[in-house]
């Protein structure tokens, strides 16, 4: 029995159908929602993080494939928290061709990480450390953020700025911003304003402030309810009223 075999036994093992149950609900997976279909085994984020740590010395790649290839939520889950331990320790051993193409699997999977918690658990940490690391590669993410009609591809272009964000560079998510003023989808307006609301917090309030001027009368009111989340009371009534 291989490793993926073995995390996915232990997974399988620990259903609960009423967390199962909450957890298809809370993603969303009814008819027509964006998490159509999935299926859950009901497992804490807690103990899928355990699991991880338990075998990450001894998962491969191909490992990681099939767990990412699984038609349960939490075990794809953890093929992507898997990749991201091999991509910290292709970066710790300064090994980066093995970690560029760890980025370009990742790439390749986005379709797989199919709700926002993949996504966001996953995405700045992998993708976002890659293009901070090698600056001119940033058409990375405008090429995801472009990808109309896949929305796990533009949501992880947006929340991979974050880790731009964390280091006063803010040029990327307002470009990526820019492209999502006239988005559809709710789930890419509550990423939007969340990039941009931390914009604000880590020193670019100015440049948010000037950016919201611009677009206050054609930002999606969910988005812009997010960007201004730690503004003053007065400030939020002014953008608001706008």
């Amino acid at each position: 029995m291989n490793t993926a075999e073995k995390i996915i036994v232990e997974m399988t093992s620990l259903y609960e159908e009423k967390q199962a149950n909450h957890l298809s609900r809370f993603f969303k997976t009814g008819k027509g929602e964006y998490g159509e279909g999935d299926k859950f085994l009901g497992i804490k984020v807690p103990i899928t993080r355990a699991i991880v740590k338990e075998y990450r010395k001894t998962i491969s790649i191909r490992d990681i494939e099939i767990l990412i290839d699984s038609e349960w939520h939490e075990i794809r889950l953890s093929g992507f928290l898997f990749l991201l331990e091999l991509y910290k320790n292709s970066i710790k051993d300064k090994d980066y061709e093995q970690a560029g193409s760890l980025v370009n699997f990742y790439l390749s999977k986005i379709d797989k990480g199919n709700n926002w918690d993949m996504v966001d658990l996953v995405s700045q940490y992998i993708l976002g450390d890659w293009i901070l690391r090698n600056p001119g590669k940033e058409m990375i993410l405008l090429d995801l953020a472009d990808k109309e009609g896949y929305l796990w591809h533009q949501r992880v272009a947006i929340v991979s700025t974050f880790t731009l964000i964390k280091v006063g560079k803010f040029d990327l998510t307002f470009q990526i911003a820019e492209r999502f003023l006239t988005h559809s989808h709710d789930l890419i307006h509550k990423a939007t304003g969340w990039m941009l609301r931390e914009i604000g917090k880590k020193g670019g309030k100015h440049k948010l402030i000037k950016f919201l001027e611009k677009y206050k009368s054609t930002m999606p009111r969910t988005m812009l309810r997010y960007a201004i989340e730690r503004f003053t009371e007065e400030e939020r009534k002014y953008f608001m009223k706008k």
